[in-house]
């Protein structure tokens, strides 16, 4: 189909990114008349046939509110879209989308035949790039959507958590918090996913490092209502009695006592273990066997 095109501006972040030097800032509402041209040019606005256009395969959003996208079909049959989708060309008359596939959808949904789209230059790099960044800053992604597609753009794309914070402009650290998300438990990051749990309570859950914790942690969350703060107080709390129980665990034994437990388990051929019972000599000697040949071999030592 023949293509309309106008110069019209991206705004910075997509813009800044495809360096798009002759786009010129515009707040025009699209007019959906076109206007032959021979080919689609970069840096215009060009009517394209929606049956021309896959979809981008590196799209990190994979779940769109029903009924959203009926509430944007019928303002887009009312108003048409303001805001162009970004496309690259990958044959003739067959293009790739690039971002905005909420907004392809709800054409599609309105039964128009044409949309109004940048076409762009970019090999798949860029692709994921450009869309992981357009739909951060336009469609509030979940956390684990945002998660697997910094995992992604870090295996695919070759770059170091810094270098993506630069990318989407955000600190390493809050980059490296999203992709501890994907060390939780797949129940976990289901429920952040579909927003049982805030981004706060899961880095609560996050800092406790065994599983069957995190899972005990995630069901008194459900079950109780609790709160980011409540929820940090808890694993705290459970970090506090596993230092507590690490403590005592690595009391060393007085010299003397030392020794007197080396020597035995010398004699019994068996890990024998002083426990001391506060300051005033009390305590108890506990000597392990494995078997009952073990235990008659200690009981004769024992002269029973």
């Amino acid at each position: 189909m023949a293509a309309q095109q106008r110069k019209i501006g991206l705004g910075k972040g997509l813009g800044a990114l495809l360096k798009d030097e002759d786009i010129q800032s515009s707040k025009r509402v699209v007019d959906k008349k076109a206007i032959s041209n021979p080919a689609p040019t970069a840096g215009s606005i060009n009517f394209i046939r929606v049956e021309d256009i896959s979809v981008n395969p590196f799209q990190p959003r994979t779940e769109f509110d029903p009924e959203a996208l009926q509430d944007l079909s019928e303002s887009i049959k009312l108003q048409g879209l303001i805001q162009p989708i970004t496309v690259r060309e990958v044959g003739k008359n067959q293009y790739q989308l690039i971002s905005g596939e909420r907004r392809l959808r709800a054409t599609r949904l309105a039964e128009i035949e044409t949309i109004p789209a940048y076409v762009r230059t970019a090999n798949d790099q860029q692709m994921l790039e450009m869309a992981l960044i357009e739909n951060i800053q336009r469609e509030n992604l979940n956390a684990i959507e945002i998660a697997l597609s910094f995992q992604r753009m870090i295996e695919e794309c070759d770059l170091k958590q810094e270098e993506l914070g630069n990318r989407v402009s955000k600190n390493r650290s809050t980059v490296a918090n999203y992709l501890r998300l994907l060390k939780l438990p797949p129940i976990i990051q289901a429920a952040i996913r579909d927003e049982q749990l805030t981004m706060g309570h899961a880095r609560a859950i996050i800092n406790i490092p065994e599983v069957e914790k995190q899972l005990f942690v995630f069901q008194e969350i459900l079950t109780k209502g609790l709160s980011v703060r409540k929820t940090e107080e808890l694993v705290r709390s459970i970090q506090g009695k596993e230092k507590t129980k690490k403590a005592e665990g690595k009391k060393d034994l007085p010299f003397e006592y030392k020794k007197i437990q080396d020597d035995l388990t010398s004699r019994f051929s068996s890990k024998v273990k002083l426990n001391l019972a506060g300051n005033k000599g009390k305590g108890a000697i506990q000597i392990p066997f494995e078997s009952e040949e073990d235990l008659n071999r200690i009981l004769e030592l024992l002269d029973w």
